[in-house]
């Protein structure tokens, strides 16, 4: 099977997957947790899907400090 007929089987396949496209405007109010769990709960809870997208990325956990950490900072009048 040639390269270009595994992507086609591929993408035939995810053509069935559930999902759908949800604008921000419509998304639910009732998923908001702001109500029921505390500023640390949730970032317990973005801990968890981050050392998650980490492991499915299969590579270690970055090991640099804050200083060293890559970014920028932009202000209104920088140009």
């Amino acid at each position: 099977m040639s390269g270009a007929d595994q992507r086609a089987a591929r993408a035939a396949a995810r053509s069935t997957w559930p999902g759908g496209k949800v604008g921000l405007d419509d998304l639910s109010h009732e998923e908001d947790l702001s109500a029921s769990t505390t500023v640390e709960q949730r970032l317990a809870m973005m801990w968890e899907l981050a050392l998650a997208a980490w492991s499915l990325q299969g590579q270690p956990l970055p090991t640099y400090s804050r200083s060293e950490m890559p970014g920028r900072v932009l202000r209104p009048d920088d140009r």
